[in-house]
């Protein structure tokens, strides 16, 4: 029991020294970033209102889902596969199984990115429509949106959402290795488009989601917050009709109906619950 929680801990400190660096970093060159191209200007981001909640979530997420992840790693191989020990769980998942496991490791991690990216933008658009919206409306509550408003997500939509296709393609497979690669890509491309820059990626905005494309995603929804669900590709949104980006128009104006959205980390976690 002893070694369990401090494996626990290890776990969580490991996590959280990671991220801090990465944070540091990732401020730093935000903060330059906008000073020069501020797609909404006034005030750095961490002079916004709720930097507190979202510093909660910044740290508090990512060591949540990586708990979550595993212990979902290992239900999956013992109900799918039939595997069960330490040993054979981690001979298991060390470098994938299957036919996708035989690939390059290049070749994983792209097969990774677009068909999590696909699925993604699927379970996205549910979660603009009917009772998983209240889940998602955490989400969408920053009024003052940057790069560090990406981790604001409630649990349920992270579990219905990136834990679950992570899962899924893991279970297939893909070795977890190349969640070395596609981990940190994935952190910096989901702060870039979550940033206050003015950058639309000109002609590659179909190739690759720019922070005004995804800006536009947190707009009312009578202008753009029902469009641009892809989270890196947004050649979904141009193929199933949903990509809205306006020419010379740049978005103004951020969060949700709800004028009584709490503000505090904790009372945004039960929100959905009292609706």
């Amino acid at each position: 029991m002893a070694s369990e929680f401090l494996g626990v801990i290890y776990v969580a400190g490991e996590t959280v020294l990671k991220l801090v660096p990465i944070s540091i970093a990732l401020g730093l060159i935000f903060a330059v970033l906008t000073h020069w191209q501020a797609c909404n200007p006034g005030h750095l981001w961490f002079q916004r209102r709720e930097i507190a909640t979202d510093i909660c979530y910044w740290f508090l997420v990512p060591l949540g889902s990586r708990f979550v992840r595993i212990g979902l790693l290992v239900l999956g191989a013992a109900l799918v596969f039939d595997i069960h020990g330490e040993q054979p769980l981690m001979d298991f998942y060390e470098n994938g199984h299957g036919p996708l496991s035989e690939m390059p490791l290049w070749v994983q991690a792209i097969i990774f990115l677009v068909a999590s990216d696909f699925l993604l933008y699927w379970i996205h658009r549910a979660f603009h429509r009917g009772a998983l919206w209240k889940y998602h409306a955490v989400h969408h509550s920053s009024e003052d949106l940057e790069w560090i408003s990406a981790a604001r997500f409630h649990p349920v939509n992270l579990f219905l959402g990136t834990i679950a296709v992570d899962v899924a393609l893991l279970l297939a497979g893909i070795s977890p290795n190349v969640m070395l690669w596609v981990g940190p890509f994935n952190i910096a491309t989901s702060a870039l488009v979550h940033a206050n820059l003015k950058w639309t990626f000109g002609p590659f905005k179909y190739v690759l989601a720019s922070p005004v494309f995804h800006r536009w995603h947190h707009t009312a929804l009578d202008r753009g917050g029902n469009k641009n669900f892809a989270g890196t590709f947004p050649i979904w949104d141009w193929l199933f009709g949903t990509f809205y980006m306006p020419e010379n128009e740049l978005p103004d104006a951020y969060g949700i109906d709800d004028k009584n959205f709490p503000e505090s980390f904790g009372r945004q976690l039960i929100y959905p619950f009292l609706q």
